[in-house]
């Protein structure tokens, strides 16, 4: 089986390189190597790898600075997955894409399931919802993964803003009134894998989108205080420890960018057809956080 991934230097990208060689061959490409947007370079790739799947995840994830770059979000990630979906479509390949819980605004009261209307409230989550329209469109053999607040120990992300604060400041302020879970790549990685299984063994998948997170529910303060009683007990030295995170509203921390308040996805869907059970948010982000925390011993 051969695999195209696209977008192999961020967070997820590193991960899923790691791993798909388990299933496939696979021919890994950074934005430095293939950029995308270029369409004609990204045709070129699929004509010379033939890959049996494309992996998309390559994205434009600055959320705030979307709101003032809104043409290169819509290049990235609306324009560039139409274009793969037409390529996959031409090639009789089946195309892996990842989308965002920021498609919602937020309002439901219950976890999102797949069929909900979205209505997204920034230009990142309006990016995405074009991509994800883009497949559907071409109708292209595809998968969508729906993932929320990615962690992981590659990249820049939240956990590892927060221990680089916890050595600057003694008392740190977290959002609590944003509701989800952390997903990290390793989960989602292992999610594709068990889909491109099933294709590679001829028990493909019913195509579309899949919500993909860890279950349980909880919120960015209740998050950090967690990754920081996880460094403590491993001795790493803060200024800052749980007790003096403070919890305050979105609304005093006002960002470029509105989020949703509710970011829950509903997993039903997926977990009727893994072969594996979803972990718990917190056995998945103190996995995450183990190699976080490693790395800063060792640096």
């Amino acid at each position: 089986m051969r695999i195209l991934l696209l977008g192999s230097n961020g967070q997820l990208g590193k991960e899923l390189e790691r791993q798909l060689s388990n299933v496939g061959s696979v021919a890994a490409f950074p934005r430095s190597s293939l950029d995308i947007t270029d369409h004609a370079a990204v045709k070129d790739a699929v004509r010379c790898v033939h890959p049996d799947i494309i992996v998309n995840a390559a994205a434009y994830t600055a959320v705030d600075q979307a709101e003032n770059d809104a043409q290169t979000a819509f290049a990235i990630n609306a324009e560039a997955v139409a274009n793969l979906a037409q390529l996959a479509k031409a090639g009789h390949a089946w195309l892996i894409h990842y989308s965002t819980d920021y498609l919602f605004d937020g309002t439901k009261p219950t976890p999102y399931i797949e069929t909900d209307t979205p209505n997204p409230i920034n230009v990142y989550g309006a990016s995405k919802l074009a991509g994800e329209q883009a497949m559907v469109e071409v109708d292209c053999q595809h998968i969508i993964f729906r993932t929320t607040w990615m962690i992981g120990k590659d990249g820049s992300n939240f956990a590892k803003t927060i221990l680089r604060l916890t050595t600057e400041r003694q008392e740190l302020n977290v959002i609590s009134d944003q509701i989800g879970v952390p997903t990290s790549p390793a989960l989602i990685s292992k999610v594709t894998i068990d889909a491109i299984q099933s294709i590679k063994y001829d028990n493909a998948w019913p195509q579309g989108i899949y919500h993909l997170a860890p279950q349980g529910v909880s919120n960015w303060h209740e998050i950090a205080q967690t990754l920081l009683s996880f460094a403590e007990q491993r001795h790493v030295s803060l200024n800052a420890h749980a007790a003096d995170i403070q919890a305050i509203a979105t609304e005093e921390y006002p960002t470029a960018a509105q989020r949703p308040l509710n970011s829950q996805l509903d997993t039903r869907k997926l977990r009727a057809q893994l072969s594996f059970d979803l972990p718990h948010w917190k056995d998945d982000f103190l996995a995450v956080a183990s190699e976080i925390v490693k790395g800063l011993q060792t640096a």
